[in-house]
Parts: structure tokens; C-alpha cells; sequence
């Protein structure tokens, strides 16, 4: 029997594409197709359904995914809690506060959150911190990420879990440790910082380059999306794994067996 899904941020480039794989994996019907009120499309049929895009939320839904902006993470963390609807949630730029709402509502119902779900890009979360922790102080890190001209947050979401990880495993105080964008004309590196650049080039789906330079040496850890399907697989999985779970905050490792 096929699992009944939500779709925020629906007529997005993600939205679409989690549309199409969900559909194409049989596991689940198209149960809403939600917007913001301003948007163009509300009214029109949501991809290959009869599902109108829509900015409320039907009730009755299995678990729904938001791919959208921090602008409507309320509608979507109140309507899941309201529903006990399970949530997989790949907005990113969510605010300190939001982020804690997430964990309260982890007490009440099943929360993936994640700032990239693709398989690639979580071995390497688990990789950087490992690396940077065995190179030690004397190599300076960097992290590099590209993205397409349209995206609205920087650094991305998964940039910021890439340095995270690192402060985690070298005893870095997060995010004071971030040296973002660097200028002017005394802009020599700070000893101990993670430095971070971010690129916003054409059509660009996700590049991500983490950089650990010494005197005679760099090393580099990259990861590149070719699509966006790579996040929609991830999303998709994510939202099949969690649908049934106990109240909790889990993540793409557990749902990849990572850990």
C-alpha cells in the first residue's frame, strides 16, 4: 500500500523532481502539493497527478517533505505536529530558533533533517572531521562550495555542516571558528579558522571542496552533484525509511546505515 506524501515547496525545481522519483518508486501517492500564497502555479496540477498546488495543508498525510524556505517552516513544523505526520525537512538557512523547534518536535514526532541527503555527501560529513583531526593544526582548512546563480543562502547548508564537523573534531568553538569570505587589504588567514567561499555559477547543481594545506602539501576532499536528482533519491528514501518510526531526531547516516 502506497504511503500518502506532502510535497512543500512543490513547484520548485526539487519539488518536482522528488514528485517524479516518488511516483516512479511506487511507494507513495502524491497527497498534497502545498506553496507559498504568493506563487504563480496555485490552482494548477501538480506534475503527472490531479493534485491541485495548493498553500494549505490536507489532513491525513504519512509524512511530509519540505525542500523549501525557512519562510514556511512554521506552516510545515505546526502541521506536522498537529497531524503526528512524520517529517523530512531539507530547507536550509533555518534560523538557531527554528532549528530548536525541529528538536522539540523530534520529542513528538519521527524528524529527519538534513542539509544534504545525498549518499556522497554524507560519507564525507563523516569523513572531514576525521581528516582534519589526524592532519592537525599545522594545516590550514578550507572549504569551497558552488552553487547555481538562483540559490538564495550562503554559505550553503552543507558547507556549514562540513566545518561543524571539523570544529567537532579539532575543538573548534562553531561557528566563531567560520572565517567567511575574506577581503580587504590585512586579510592574512587566522591561525586555527576554517575559511569559506562561496561560488553562484549558472546552472551549478552542488560542488563542495574541503582543503587542508601545509607548507609542501594540500590535501583535498571533494564531492560534486551531477543533478538534482541526487538529493530527490536521498529525500525519497529518507521519507520511506522514517514513515512508522518512533518520535526522534534521526538522520541520513541512519537511514544510509552510515553508522
Amino acid at each position: 500500500m502506497s504511503s500518502k506524501l506532502i510535497i512543500v515547496g512543490a513547484a520548485g525545481r526539487m519539488g518536482k523532481r522528488i514528485a517524479a522519483l516518488a511516483l516512479e518508486s511506487k511507494n507513495f501517492e502524491i497527497f498534497g502539493a502545498v506553496e507559498g500564497s504568493t506563487c504563480p502555479d496555485l490552482g494548477k496540477n501538480f506534475e503527472q497527478t490531479n493534485i491541485k498546488i495548493t498553500s494549505d495543508f490536507p489532513a491525513g498525510a504519512d509524512v511530509v517533505i519540505d525542500f523549501s524556505l525557512p519562510v514556511a517552516f512554521e506552516g510545515t513544523i505546526n502541521y506536522c505536529l498537529k497531524t503526528k505526520c512524520a517529517l523530512v525537512l531539507g530547507t536550509t538557512g533555518l534560523s538557531p530558533e527554528q532549528i530548536k523547534k525541529v528538536d522539540d518536535a523530534a520529542k513528538t514526532i519521527p524528524v529527519i533533517q538534513a542539509t544534504n541527503m545525498s549518499v556522497g555527501m554524507n560519507l564525507l560529513f563523516d569523513l572531514v572531521g576525521k581528516v582534519a583531526q589526524k592532519l592537525g593544526d599545522e594545516y590550514d582548512i578550507e572549504i569551497v562550495e558552488a552553487h547555481h546563480r538562483f540559490k538564495k543562502d550562503a554559505p550553503s547548508g552543507s558547507a556549514m555542516t562540513l566545518a561543524e564537523k571539523i570544529a567537532i573534531a579539532t575543538d573548534k568553538k562553531f561557528p566563531d571558528c567560520l572565517d567567511v569570505s575574506r577581503n580587504g587589504k590585512e586579510a592574512l588567514r587566522k591561525k586555527g579558522s576554517i575559511g569559506m567561499q562561496a561560488l553562484r555559477l549558472g546552472d551549478t547543481v552542488g560542488e563542495h571542496s574541503v582543503m587542508f594545506g601545509t607548507l609542501g602539501e594540500t590535501v583535498t576532499i571533494s564531492h560534486s552533484a551531477h543533478s538534482r536528482d541526487t538529493f530527490a533519491v536521498g529525500a525519497v528514501r529518507a521519507a520511506q525509511w522514517l514513515i512508522g518510526k518512533k518520535p526522534a531526531r534521526y538522520t541520513m547516516p541512519d537511514v544510509l546505515g552510515l553508522k
